[in-house]
């Protein structure tokens, strides 16, 4: 015998009779298509997430960034070419090396090529820029409130590094030793590495006047091996800009 069953159960619902009365009054009217594709304005799609990334890593990268340079960018080609490699896969971009006298605008074109990096929305942004001295004197002892060893991993590891002004630190067996161990650990990892500096790449003259004979026969072949140099030539800026004023 069937369980009994109320007058409301076999009651049509509500949509069915107003589907019902709409197809009853209007029997030629059909559903319309659905637009259910997302735009770039909204979650899910891929250019609304890629820009949500993008204004993270930018409040990272102006926070990491000298006043002075906030409104770097990187203008010379081969400094953009280097750029968008580290943007879509980090550990193909090996080093790049910026060299030529003071003032031709190499530290600029270095933050302006992390803010490229930045405004692509890497999934993973995270940069130390930080000149030589600095760095020496951060891993010396009492240099910071942590150890002089958790500082140099932290510099080995983060995921872009920018080494400016190298060459300018007074040359020692410390400073040798901390230079060979973080070049050879992101040559090992395959991290980048942002090099500016004064020095010419090899002059063949007196021992640390030029890169290659300041860094060594064995860090410059991984530097030959993997950077790409990029050479900046001119007179000083910073002193026309003083000029004009």
């Amino acid at each position: 015998m069937n369980d009994p069953q109320s007058l409301a159960e076999n009651r049509p619902s509500m949509l069915a009779r107003l589907m019902a009365g709409i197809a009853e009054h209007a029997p030629g009217v059909t559903a319309g298509p659905i637009d259910d594709e997302l735009t770039p304005d909204e979650p899910g799609h891929p250019e609304y997430h890629r820009r949500q990334r993008a204004e993270f890593a930018l409040n990272r990268w102006q926070t990491a960034v000298p006043y002075r340079y906030r409104e770097a960018t990187a203008e010379h080609p081969t400094v953009q070419a280097w750029a968008d490699r580290a943007a879509a896969d980090i550990r193909n971009a090996g080093f790049l090396v910026l060299h030529g006298s003071i003032g031709t605008g190499k530290t600029h074109q270095a933050y302006g090529a992390l803010r490229r990096i930045a405004e692509a929305g890497p999934r993973n942004f995270q940069m130390i820029a930080t000149t030589a001295p600095d760095l020496y004197g951060l891993l010396r002892p009492g240099g910071s409130d942590k150890s002089s060893e958790h500082e140099l991993k932290r510099l080995c590891r983060i995921p872009l590094l920018l080494l400016d002004d190298l060459g300018t630190e007074k040359l020692s067996e410390f400073t040798e030793e901390t230079t060979t161990r973080i070049v050879n650990y992101r040559y090992n990892e395959s991290l980048p590495l942002l090099i500016t500096t004064n020095l010419p790449v090899r002059t063949g003259s007196a021992p640390g006047s030029d890169l290659v004979s300041r860094l060594g026969d064995r860090l410059a072949s991984r530097l030959a091996q993997t950077a790409t140099l990029v050479s900046f030539d001119g007179p000083d800026r910073r002193r026309g800009l003083r000029s004009v004023s």
